[in-house]
């Protein structure tokens, strides 16, 4: 990972982020956070905000923040406000039915995980979530310690999910999407912008700080990773290419103050 300073010089047009701890200081958004994504949309970059949290915040942050849209659920959908029509919008990867099966299924990886991981929780915003179980193993419990983690992501994955570990999660699904397929998904279908093209890649910026985020950070030549992704190095299948020097959302408004330099 290089220092944000060497990032090369770009025409960057869309800024990708991760929200917990990338966005959020200590589960917080600072005002320093939001005017940063303020300031990118002022200054005409398109800001969509990738996150693993649930369909039922994605509705908030996209009616109320400064953001163009946002995925969530790690992948499993995206939303924006239609300001011509007034209306919040969703493209959701799977219909009602398989959603309604997937959730179905996902009651029973769940109560495999409470009996045998002492200490772990379902995720307070569960009762918002149309696709995935999330399990908390820090947010509002006790940090568990790395091998529960593991274990947690072993049983996801011994029922046939797939399991990704936020900064503050293991979010467990039935499926193959990750934040990466819907990012190329959304472009496409939005924005008629193709993410196999190496120009259109290259105006592109994703920032985040954990596991999950691998898929984006290999795939973005300007991934950037907050200071405090240094905590999950060894846990990440792919490094961002660049790193901040402040961590959590002063990181983001480092990242923010170095691309408005440049555009």
């Amino acid at each position: 990972m290089k220092p944000l300073t060497q990032m090369p010089r770009a025409q960057v047009t869309t800024v990708f982020t991760d929200i917990d701890d990338t966005l959020t200081t200590e589960g917080k958004l600072s005002a320093t956070a939001y005017d940063a994504l303020e300031a990118l949309q002022h200054a005409g970059l398109r800001v969509i905000p990738v996150t693993g949290r649930p369909a039922g915040w994605c509705d908030q942050i996209a009616r109320l923040w400064p953001v163009d849209g946002i995925i969530g659920e790690n992948g499993a959908l995206y939303m924006w406000h239609d300001h011509a029509s007034n209306k919040l919008r969703t493209r959701h990867l799977l219909d009602e039915a398989r959603r309604a099966d997937n959730r179905a299924r996902l009651i029973e990886v769940r109560e495999q995980i409470l009996r045998e991981v002492p200490g772990c929780a379902v995720a307070s915003d569960q009762f918002c979530r149309q696709y995935d179980l999330a399990i908390d193993f820090c947010e509002d419990v006790a940090p568990l310690a790395r091998d529960e983690i593991d274990r947690i992501v072993k049983i996801m994955e011994n029922a046939g999910m797939t399991a990704k570990i936020s900064s503050i999660h293991v979010n467990g699904w039935f499926g193959d999407y990750d934040k990466l397929s819907m990012a190329r998904l959304m472009m496409q279908e939005r924005y008629g912008v193709d993410l196999s093209d190496d120009d259109e890649i290259n105006r592109c910026v994703f920032a985040g700080d954990s596991p999950n985020d691998a898929p984006m950070f290999a795939y973005f030549p300007l991934s950037v990773g907050v200071a405090n992704v240094m905590e999950f190095a060894d846990r990440l299948t792919h490094a961002p290419h660049f790193i901040t020097a402040q961590p959590c959302g002063a990181g983001f408004a480092e990242l923010t103050q170095h691309l408005l330099a440049r555009q």
